[in-house]
């Protein structure tokens, strides 16, 4: 028979379920909104005219996300180690910033970190089998349309993180006058079309400028047929060692387990 926290783990960690699919679907839209929210509020003029509903939308999505946080490690055996996992930091730092905002001033912009939460898109889009590379694509359209959605994924949060942490470092002065502002700059700089509008104007910031030119040659070189190979030949040599399913464990909330597996392969509970 199924207790209370059995079910609500179903809810919150498996994707395969109805219920743990709406769940997760909910729950990306209001990082969705949240995120958008943060980067509207550090706009001058609409921050100024939308004091009081950037406020209340703030803390409502921190409230939700706190609750969703602690349910989190109430339905898990052992929150512990949830709580040092990768998404259970993740979920952590998502409301953090908000609450260091009364001690810290400034530190509330980076409530953007929110954004890698919606790395739970790909649990949500049964694409664990796709980042294990325990299932192949059957078909190269399809494969290609989700290694550019994978892609693009990882630049935008890249140029996203970058652009904020170059608003908090230089003056608006500079012109950086707002996220979205300094995202705009980022994603001038990591394609290397550099315009010049805006620059850094302190040595952190101009490091920071230089990093990212680098990494942008980098991206640019990356041959996408290589990456294609690559993950074809993963796999399938996957495939013939077993498929992987969206099932999370009871006592740590990891997923990725083979679909015939007994017991979790991270903290050794019966799944």
């Amino acid at each position: 028979m199924s207790t209370r926290r059995d079910r609500l783990h179903e809810i919150i960690f498996e994707a395969d379920t109805p219920a743990g699919k709406r769940f997760d679907v909910i729950l990306l839209w209001l990082i969705v909104g949240s995120v958008l929210t943060v980067m509207a509020e550090s706009v001058p003029e609409w921050h100024d005219a939308y004091r009081q509903l950037f406020f209340i939308l703030e803390w409502t999505f921190t409230g939700f996300f706190t609750v969703e946080y602690i349910a989190r490690l109430w339905s898990v055996k052992h929150p512990l180690r949830y709580a040092t996992s990768f998404f259970g930091v993740i979920d952590l730092l998502a409301i953090l910033p908000a609450f260091l905002g009364f001690i810290l001033p400034g530190s509330g912009s980076l409530r953007i970190i929110r954004i890698f939460r919606l790395l739970r898109v790909f649990r949500v889009l049964k694409l664990v089998g796709f980042l294990e590379e325990a299932r192949g694509l059957q078909l190269a359209l399809r494969a290609s349309r989700r290694r550019i959605i994978v892609f693009l994924s990882v630049v935008l949060t890249l140029v996203t993180m970058m652009g904020t942490l170059m608003y908090l470092l230089e003056d608006a002065q500079t012109g950086f006058s707002s996220i979205p502002k300094s995202i705009y700059w980022a994603i001038v700089t990591v394609t290397t079309v550099g315009y010049g509008d805006i620059a850094p104007q302190t040595v952190l910031g101009q490091i920071i400028a230089s990093i990212m030119m680098i990494l942008g040659y980098a991206i640019i070189a990356v041959p996408t047929g290589m990456i294609g190979v690559e993950m074809i030949r993963k796999t399938d040599s996957s495939n013939k060692e077993g498929a992987v399913n969206t099932q999370a464990c009871p006592g740590c909330g990891r997923n990725g387990h083979e679909s015939d597996a007994v017991y979790c392969k991270h903290c050794g509970d019966e799944l």
